[in-house]
């Protein structure tokens, strides 16, 4: 009989055996990592098993390279293939936000990792968890006032800047000061939940995550804002579009501070400056962009005058230049 051949390629997983015996064979030790046992092999010692860390980035390697509107299923699939995954693809990875109603006062509000304790999720407006849970983890009571402080004042500004949506503000207690994360919703009637509509669909998800460092008289604060933009339409006039992606940008400042109040006002300057300028970047950088290519692979003049046009305009360019 011929000797059986070690393919490298081979995904199939060892026998689990301490040891092989039989007529005419020793025992030998198969898992053995010794050059004096019989199973080493060099290849191995080469390439030690995959660690928890290089799972996790190939995970995100592999979202990175996967369409953005589909990061939640995209999530929910890595985590029934490695359950080990499921702690740290959400914290590292930004998911469209979801709406859940608040038993106690019936008003909306957003989830997301940092409200969330196992599988519910902590209400701003009450303070209580849905669904219910014994001890589930609340800021204090200096916290927790400047919390409802900063839900109001956002209420107010995602009615004159979105003129509808959700917004949920979370705060906790750090060591050196308080940390907390400002969300921001706003979709389509039928895409809110993100349920695909036949026409068109959109939404757009702003989380910004801050933590604030108190000093005498002024806070150092850290703002890391994610906008998770997706846009979508299909019909038989302009045919199927599928416009999707995320941008992160990062800002530091120091401001000074009264009281609890100036918190909330310095957090609430600083987050509508940067949901500006991401939002005009997207608007002047992106689709400025994506509006040049498509204007560039589609001509709506026939091209017998896109080239007529284009014989003029070297003419009068060679004219000037005599």
């Amino acid at each position: 009989m011929g000797e059986a051949v070690h393919d490298s390629r081979s995904t199939a997983a060892a026998p689990e055996l301490s040891c092989i015996e039989g007529p005419g064979l020793l025992a030998a030790d198969v898992n053995s990592d010794s050059p004096n046992s019989a199973a080493y092999s060099p290849l191995t010692a080469l390439h030690p098993p995959h660690t928890m860390a290089d799972a996790i980035d190939s995970a995100l390697d592999l979202l990175r390279r996967l369409n953005p509107k589909d990061v939640r299923r995209n999530v929910a699939h890595l985590v029934a293939l490695n359950p080990a995954l499921e702690e740290d693809l959400l914290e590292s990875v930004d998911i469209p936000l979801t709406t859940r109603t608040c038993a106690a006062t019936q008003r909306d509000f957003l989830c997301c990792d940092y409200n969330r304790d196992g599988d519910s999720w902590r209400s701003p407006w009450s303070n209580e968890f849905e669904p219910p849970i014994d001890e589930g983890v609340t800021p204090s009571d200096r916290i927790r006032k400047m919390e409802v402080r900063a839900n109001e004042a956002f209420d107010v500004y995602r009615e004159l800047y979105f003129e509808g949506g959700t917004s949920s503000v979370y705060l906790w207690d750090m060591d050196d000061g308080f940390a907390g994360c400002v969300l921001l919703k706003k979709g389509t009637s039928r895409d809110i939940q993100h349920v695909p509509t036949s026409a068109s669909s959109g939404s757009w998800d702003s989380i910004h995550v801050f933590d604030a460092q108190d000093r005498a008289r002024t806070a150092h604060y850290k703002l890391t804002s994610t906008v998770i933009l997706s846009l979508g339409t299909d019909s038989d006039a302009l045919g199927c579009l599928d416009l999707s992606g995320n941008m992160v940008r990062q800002v530091e400042a120091d401001m000074a501070v009264e009281d609890d109040t100036s918190h909330v006002a310095n957090i609430g300057r600083m987050v509508e400056d940067m949901e500006l300028k991401m939002r005009n970047l997207l608007q002047e950088v992106y689709f400025g962009k994506a509006k040049d290519v498509v204007g560039d692979l589609r001509s709506i003049p026939p091209l017998s005058q896109t080239n007529r046009d284009r014989a003029t305009q070297r003419e009068m360019i060679d004219s000037m230049g005599r």
